[in-house]
């Protein structure tokens, strides 16, 4: 999970060496309900209810990173989700479909960028498929598994690409004509908060961001162009939807830059977004309840949610 651009120096590869060793140190927390969103099986929402047992708590509807692919699922940000529900928020902590090593095999016979380097990112278009049913179900999903869930209060949050699915959820309401994922208006969301998203596609690219994940997402370079204007937050702009970014300066695996050229596109798009840069912090400790960075995060949900 810790594939890096560039070429960091010696300390800070240790650094987030730790900082992933201490984020995935946690047990996974079981949830309080589980329900499905449809017949595949990671086509599934796990709920964990408000700890302190309030009613009509805002509900943070949760998208797990791990570059869309296979080996990492819900599970490793399940004591996230639970660190919420001790804040007093009632959580979704969604799966959906991610690339394994059995995508099937793209133009000239290589799967999509990953010339057998291990599993693909994402597939192209299921990954998109389950956010969009997710998100679409979630209030009637949320209202059975937790009552006490206030579905007019939602804020979407997601890590890494997950940061990206969150964005995305929240943008597709512009997304262009004829796309099968586009709303007729937008989601009715109270926000969303973005941590050390892949938001950008051009500037995650240019730094080899998860080595070649993004183009793995969207089926490999030949497909690029086309499906990017329907999947790259970057260009999905203005939302018209509260949008926080929290972004650790020392991150080595989706580097500042790439929050930086979403933000900048936003403001070119007359839109304002919230960027919170977290000195000293690089990816992990975002998702991580031992590290003060996840007190930041859920700072930033509940002035979205409250």
């Amino acid at each position: 999970m810790s594939d890096s651009p560039g070429s960091p120096d010696a300390a800070a590869r240790a650094r987030d060496e730790a900082e992933e060793a201490s984020a995935f140190a946690h047990p996974p927390v079981a949830p309080d309900a589980t329900a499905g969103y449809g017949d595949h099986p990671d086509q599934v929402v796990d709920f964990y209810a408000p700890r302190d047992g309030r009613a009509a708590a805002p509900l943070v509807v949760l998208l797990h990173g791990g570059a869309w692919r296979a080996p990492y699922d819900r599970a490793h940000v399940s004591p996230l989700a639970d660190f919420l529900a001790r804040r007093g928020f009632a959580v979704a902590n969604v799966e959906y479909r991610r690339g394994g090593d059995d995508i099937p095999q793209q133009r000239g016979g290589e799967r999509a960028g990953a010339a057998g380097a291990g599993p693909v990112a994402g597939r192209w278009p299921e990954t998109f498929d389950d956010v969009a049913a997710a998100v679409d179900a979630m209030p009637v999903l949320a209202a059975r598994a937790l009552p006490g869930a206030d579905v007019r209060r939602i804020v979407v949050t997601g890590h890494s690409a997950g940061g990206h699915l969150a964005l995305w959820a929240a943008a597709r309401h512009v997304l262009p004509e004829g796309s099968p994922w586009r709303l007729p208006a937008p989601p009715p969301l109270r926000g969303v908060v973005a941590l050390a998203p892949i938001a950008d596609f051009a500037a995650a690219v240019g730094l080899g961001v998860c080595g070649g994940a993004v183009t793995q997402l969207l089926g490999g370079e030949a497909d690029f162009a086309d499906r990017a204007a329907h999947a790259d937050p970057g260009v999905l702009l203005p939302t018209g939807i509260a949008t926080a970014i929290v972004q650790g300066v020392e991150d080595i695996v989706v580097p500042q830059p790439v929050s930086e050229a979403y933000v900048d596109a936003a403001a070119k798009a007359g839109e304002t977004v919230g960027l919170t840069l977290l000195g000293g912090v690089g990816h992990f400790p975002l998702i991580d309840p031992a590290a003060d960075a996840c007190a930041v995060v859920a700072e930033e949900i509940t002035q979205l949610a409250w």
